[in-house]
């Protein structure tokens, strides 16, 4: 059985990610990599930290390399399906837009293997780290807004993306208050 300060981590994130959406989405489950359609983000989520990885985590630095390689993998995900929708023929209003989000996912994915290589030496720079990727990918979500993209695949990735953020956040946080005299 995890220890206990571990189990209540997992329950902050989880309820974290509970309060940030209740919509219908679509996300990629660990070990899946495909597109699966699933009733909440909740049931994602929770899929993803009963996964055997999440469960056999001894510790939060093993907790936060999972998640942080999980929205590493989601974010290479997602950039790929913005790169086959530039493909595409559209607008150059919106072509604009999907390269600024192209460069937001590739901005996440460096970020994240960042985060990850972070997370045993310098928990605080890691959380800045994670921090910084939320701001880049809601600037992609409002740009697609504004120009009325209607991909709401590409909403609903961007939402998880910020569900790894927050779920980086979180332990980057709570690697910081273990060890408080090691930083």
């Amino acid at each position: 059985m995890a220890p206990p300060n571990q189990l209540c981590l997992v329950l902050v994130i989880f309820l974290s990610v509970f309060s940030l959406s209740s919509l219908s989405t679509s996300a990629i489950i660990p070990k899946a990599n495909v597109s699966l359609s699933i009733p909440s983000s909740q049931l994602v989520f929770l899929k993803a930290l009963s996964t055997p990885e999440f469960i056999a985590a001894m510790d939060t630095t093993q907790l936060g390399t999972l998640s942080i390689k999980l929205g590493a993998a989601n974010a290479k995900a997602m950039l790929n399906v913005y790169n086959e929708i530039i493909k595409k023929p559209g607008s150059p209003q919106a072509l604009k837009t999907l390269n600024c989000c192209v460069e937001a996912y590739k901005y996440a994915i460096l970020s994240f293997e960042m985060v990850s290589s972070e997370l045993v030496e310098d928990p605080q720079t890691a959380n800045y780290d994670v921090a910084v990727i939320g701001p880049e990918i809601a600037n992609c979500e409002k740009e697609l807004i504004k120009v009325k993209v209607q991909a709401p695949r590409l909403l609903a990735g961007n939402r998880f993306i910020k569900y790894y953020v927050s779920m980086g956040y979180e332990i980057t946080s709570t690697l910081e208050l273990e060890n408080p005299n090691e930083y």
